[in-house]
């Protein structure tokens, strides 16, 4: 009797938490997909011929995530009052750190130069913590996301 009460218990713990087609995965239509595609990183027909679609998919992924990232920041400066700032600063995130003239920001801006890099560093930071959120909603464990964000850099790298 004891068997059979245990027997029942578990398979009625495995029914309740039993994933059926697909469980919690949210389907996405192909088409919706490429019609939000990244403008940004934009593949052109003769190089989509050459390439296999594994290293398309992973680089429409990849900037995809990048630009979500950016779109929400960008939204969070507006939120702030602050996109003009956003707007103008934004192409020091992506760009090496010598190739930005915080000079140039400084007066197109009308702040000083100080002001300059201390933004840069922020939308930095802030973009930075953003990607990492995007790239956590596509693993399964928080520890794989180092792991995903080198892929994503490899893939951009490879996109190039």
């Amino acid at each position: 009797m004891l068997k059979a009460l245990q027997d029942f218990l578990r398979d009625a713990e495995a029914k309740r938490s039993a994933r059926k087609r697909g469980g919690e995965v949210q389907f996405v239509s192909w088409d919706d997909w490429m019609s939000e595609a990244p403008s940004h990183f934009s593949i052109s027909q003769q190089e989509s011929d050459r390439w296999p679609a594994e290293r398309i998919f992973d680089v429409r992924w990849a900037a995809t995530v990048v630009e979500r990232a950016l779109s929400g920041l960008g939204e969070e400066c507006e939120r702030r009052g602050r996109r003009r700032v956003f707007d103008v600063l934004s192409p020091c995130l992506a760009a090496e750190r010598d190739n930005v003239s915080y000079s140039k920001f400084s007066k197109r801006l009308g702040i000083p130069e100080a002001s300059v890099k201390r933004l840069v560093h922020q939308l930095r930071v802030r973009y930075r913590a953003l990607l990492r959120d995007e790239v956590g909603r596509t693993v399964e464990k928080p520890d794989e996301i180092d792991d995903e964000l080198r892929y994503l850099c490899a893939a951009l790298t490879a996109a190039e």
